[in-house]
């Protein structure tokens, strides 16, 4: 359904454009029956015959329609290792088209579940274990500022005691390192205060009930 609701978005403006001329051959059709109808006269027997304009234009667009490929080019499937047999065996058939490449994105163990099923598992290519950042990387992310999107902390670089805070509370997470950053901004929003502290990362941390470190 998703992959429907895309091609609809490319075939729209030509779907458009097509009742559009189509909406201007009909009136004008019409225009031409009602002045032939009105011909003092006119007989059944002397009706024209049928003017194809209108027709070869609906199969002209129909034909641009079919020739628009497939826009999906990749399907990015997370919790992939909730799926059931079903779901699996549809996404093969998906992949076998050839159309898309595919991501399944799941816990650990997720290789283990997948490889049950032969059909869809002869068609893994790879398989990457992400793995919790160490020190360093954490360190770099903080020292360049980075946010989760959407997270507004204050420009001041984070002092090295907070930064180790941070890596020490979150043991590599990123997932844990977001949501600290996330509650952080709500601290410093609730109390009115504009500097990062290690005081302020610990409330963050024991409203998420992380637990101590």
């Amino acid at each position: 359904m998703a992959r429907e609701r895309v091609m609809g978005i490319v075939l729209d403006p030509l779907r458009r454009e097509g009742s559009a001329a189509l909406e201007v051959l009909r009136l004008r059709d019409e225009k031409r029956r009602q002045e032939i109808l009105d011909t003092p006269g006119f007989t059944p027997s002397d009706w024209p015959s049928v003017d194809p304009t209108y027709f070869e234009t609906f199969k002209e667009y129909r034909a641009k329609e079919r020739a628009v490929g497939d826009p999906t080019t990749l399907i990015l499937v997370d919790e992939a290792d909730r799926l059931q047999m079903n779901s699996l065996e549809e996404m093969r058939s998906i992949f076998d088209e050839g159309k898309a490449g595919m991501v399944l994105i799941g816990m650990p163990g997720i290789e283990k579940r997948v490889a049950r099923f032969p059909q869809f598992y002869s068609r893994i290519g790879f398989v990457h274990e992400f793995r919790p950042l160490d020190a360093a990387q954490v360190q770099e992310l903080l020292e360049k500022q980075w946010r989760p999107a959407g997270v507004v902390l204050p420009n001041e670089q984070l002092v090295p005691e907070v930064i180790a805070s941070l890596i020490r509370m979150t043991g590599g997470n990123f997932r844990l390192l977001t949501r600290l950053l996330t509650q952080i901004e709500r601290v410093l929003s609730v109390n009115d205060l504009h500097v990062v502290s290690t005081a302020v990362v610990e409330a963050a941390r024991d409203s998420l009930v992380i637990g101590p470190s």
